[in-house]
This record gives C-alpha cells, structure tokens and sequence, in this order.
C-alpha cells in the first residue's frame, strides 16, 4: 500500500512539474520574441547598412568603413533604431510626387546665360572740336542719327585764325617756287617759313590730305570731314553758330562693332575667361544669334550686386545692333572632366548647410550633408557626402522634409503630453506642487481660470440666522395646521 501511493505521489509530482514548466514558457513571451526576431532576421533582407559609429552614413550594400568595421544591417522593425529616416507609404509617395534620380558622373556643362543691353564701343566715338574760334557757314550733318562714311564732309567753318595761317602757308608756297630756279639760298629761308607755316596749320587739326586742296579753298573756309564710318549721336550746334576752340559741336561713332555687358555672379567667376564663347540672342530680332567674344574682365566686383561685369565684344556689320537693345547672353563654356553632379533640384540649402535626402530603401529616406562645387543650368558638383548611383530626391524633397518635421513636433508633443500625465497622477509630484498653484480638480482642467482660491475653499460656510415670523401678518390657516403638527 505504501509502495502503491508512492508511485503515484511521483506520478503527480511530474505531471506537476510538466505543467509549471508549460505555464512558465507561456508566461515569458520575449524570449519567443527573441528567438522568432533572430530567425526573422536570419531570413528576412536588410532594408539598407548603418555606419557603426552612429555617423549619418548609410550603404545599400554591406560594406566597411575605414577603421574596417562592418556597417550594421537595419530591418524594417529596426527603423527607430536610426533616427532621422523618414518612412513613407507607397500611397503617400505617390500623393507627394516623389522622384528620384541617381547620383551621375558626367562633365559639368559650364554655360552661363545672363542678360546684358548693347553698348556703343567706347574705343569707336569720335568727337569734331575745333582747336580755334570760327563760325559754322555750313552744316551737312545737320541730323542726330545720321549716317556717314569715312572722308564725307560734315560742316563748312570760317576762322580768323585759320585765315591768318592759310594765308602765310600760300605766301611762303608761292615765294618757294619762285626761288628755288632763281635763289637756292633764299629758297632755303623760304622753305623754313613754309614748313613753319604748315605746322602750324598741323596744329589746328589740319590733315596733310587737307593741306593740298588748303590753296584752291576760299581765305578761311575750311571743310571738317568725318573721321570714320558712323552716326551722329549729338549735334549740340546748329548753322550760323559760333564756337569756341574746344568746343564740341559733333559726336558721332561707329557701330560696326558694340557692346553688351553681363553681370556675372561672384560664385561663377571661375568659368569665365578671356577670348571665350559668346552668343547673342534678343526677342526684338527672333530667329537671329550674334556670335562674339569675351573682351575683358572688370578687375573689381560689384559691391551691390556682388557680381563680375563681363564684357563682350559683337560684330554689327548690318547695323541691326542698336544700342540700349536688350537681350540674352549664353557664354558657353568647354565640357571639362566627369564629376559627380545632382540635378539642382535636389539640394536644400540653408545658407549655411547643403543637404539632400537619399533614398536608403523602398520607401525610406535620410538626409544627407554634402560639399558642393560648381553649378550649372540644370545640374551642381558634389564634392563630398554621396557616391555614385546613389539616389536623391528631386522632386517632393521639401514636401518630405516639412513631413519629417511635422512628426518630429508631434513626438515631441506628444512626449510632453505624456510627461504631464505622467506627473498629474504621480503623488510625489503632487506633493511637490507649490501651495500657490494646487492641482485641478478633475472634469475641471479647462477651469483653472474659474477656479476659488484656497482660502476661499478653506473657509467653513456661515450659519444663516432663522427669519422670525412677522407679528402683524399672521400666516394662513393651512401654515398655522402645519405648526401645530
């Protein structure tokens, strides 16, 4: 008998034990977690590789960084492990317009186009100003605008001085001739004072082609000729009027070559040159193209505008390029090495820091600081920060950007909502609260404006005294069957 409940003691002891065991393997669901997390991850494909030192440095594909420690793998349940990655749903990337493109090495295109309006070449104006007191007889450039050539007569003067002049060369020319056959020793006097005579009319602006018709003109009319192809730009003169020695009485210039400079931004400088590609283009002249060149380089930038003045230089041998017409400047520029570049849409700067968001994996993305070089139309060097055929954002980055801030605020938030819930049931903090500032009362958070003061809540209510029954008006028959009861 003893034998027999043994046995079956031990029998119920086991059985016990089997279902502790049971219960207890039931009751610590983290080391089944644990262990379904470690064959999830045996079998699952990471969504992309974090740098081990917790840099912001992330790979698609395993590799190591330069002290040669592994990058660390990152699941899709492992996403708030790396701060800073944003997660959208396949549905939110197409409500956002998401793009991306991936990271090319390619050369930088080095066109710059800016506007510029056509000057008049300062080299090419020309200014008629007498060097002596006369009067205007005769006026053929007698309209602004005008065009001339080169030998045409422009107006007809008349000079006291130059009267006096002409007419001691004639005399000296005339007495040379007669004694050079005569005299050769008196002609060399007279060729003195004839070589005397002819400087002098030198220095009244006197052309030697002038010089040998002078003899053959009325005593002191002289006619002043254009000294180049041109326009009239001013004509501050009419006919009849007198003027001085000095004085300006044309303007004129040529337009067979003109202007046009561009500013050029201080952070490009670098891609202009002298002798270097221009190309011309305006809507008054649709269709049309100018080619030119770069002329010359101010050697000082522009304070205001923080800029470079680039001038260059257009041939005009129809006159189509008038100046103070405006247009387009495209200074092309010759393609250099490949390098890696980003469509500028892609890069969010701030003034101080340059990022752009790289997709890490499907539906996730992580920003990125980044050194950038050199910029042109559509694309910007990347000097730092990516590598190649890694893909950005280039369309939807702000809207992404804005979202991560957003949740960002909102954990925030809802961290401080927790914090204070936290301490509104909390005792130790209640006990803590100042005395000036107790806790509301619950169903009454919204009335903390409404609320007494403690010491009008401290105070006990006051025993109102009983009103005595007024003699001269007896109450009603039913008040006074009441009092008797």
């Amino acid at each position: 008998m003893n034998r027999q409940y043994l046995i079956w003691m031990t029998v119920a002891v086991l059985i016990a034990l089997g279902a502790g065991f049971g219960i207890g393997r039931r009751s610590t669901p983290g080391h089944a977690t644990a262990n379904a997390q470690v064959t999830s991850r045996e079998t699952r494909r990471p969504l992309y590789y974090r740098n081990p030192m917790g840099l912001p440095d992330t790979s698609p594909v395993p590799k190591k960084d330069a002290m040669g420690m592994d990058y660390l793998p990152v699941y899709a349940d492992d996403e708030a492990a790396t701060p800073g990655v944003v997660a959208l749903a396949p549905e939110r990337i197409q409500a956002l317009g998401v793009r991306t493109e991936p990271v090319r090495r390619q050369p930088l295109d080095g066109s710059l186009r800016a506007s510029g309006t056509i000057q008049v070449d300062e080299t090419r104006q020309f200014s008629i100003a007498p060097r002596f007191d006369g009067w205007v007889e005769r006026l053929q450039a007698n309209q602004t605008g005008m065009v001339v050539r080169r030998g045409q007569p422009l107006l007809h003067v008349y000079s006291p001085q130059l009267l006096a002049a002409q007419e001691d060369y004639r005399v000296a020319a005339a007495a040379l001739r007669n004694l050079e056959a005569a005299d050769p020793s008196s002609a060399q006097a007279m060729r003195r004072l004839r070589d005397a005579a002819v400087l002098r009319l030198r220095h009244y602006g006197i052309d030697p082609g002038q010089l040998q018709h002078l003899a053959h003109l009325p005593p002191g009319n002289l006619a002043i000729t254009a000294p180049a192809d041109g326009v009239i730009l001013d004509k501050p003169i009419v006919e009849g009027a007198r003027f001085l020695a000095g004085d300006t009485i044309l303007r004129l210039a040529d337009l067979s070559v003109v202007w046009v400079t561009v500013n050029v931004p201080a952070s490009q400088i670098d891609a202009v040159r002298l002798g270097q590609d221009a190309e011309f283009t305006t809507p008054a002249l649709p269709g049309r193209r100018f080619s030119g060149r770069v002329g010359f380089l101010q050697p000082t930038l522009d304070t205001t505008t923080r800029s470079l003045g680039v001038r260059v230089v257009l041939q005009n041998p129809d006159g189509q390029l008038r100046p103070g017409l405006f247009g387009q400047v495209l200074l092309t520029g010759a393609d250099g090495m490949a390098v890696l570049t980003i469509p500028r849409s892609a890069l969010i700067d701030s003034g101080t820091r340059q990022t752009v968001l790289v997709q890490v994996a499907e539906g996730r993305f992580a920003p990125r600081t980044v050194g950038i070089g050199r910029r042109s139309e559509d694309r910007i060097e990347v000097t730092s920060g990516l590598a190649e055929g890694e893909r950005v954002v280039v369309e939807g980055n702000f809207l992404i950007d804005s979202e991560s801030n957003l949740r960002a605020a909102l954990a925030n938030l809802a961290g401080a909502a927790g914090d204070d819930g936290k301490a509104a049931t909390d005792p130790a903090a209640t006990s803590t609260a100042s005395p000036a500032f107790p806790p509301t009362q619950a169903g009454h958070a919204g009335h903390d404006s409404h609320a007494m003061p403690p010491s009008a809540r401290a105070r006990p209510p006051v025993a109102q005294p009983t009103p005595m029954p007024d003699r001269a008006h007896p109450p009603a028959d039913h008040d006074m069957s009441q009092m008797e009861h």
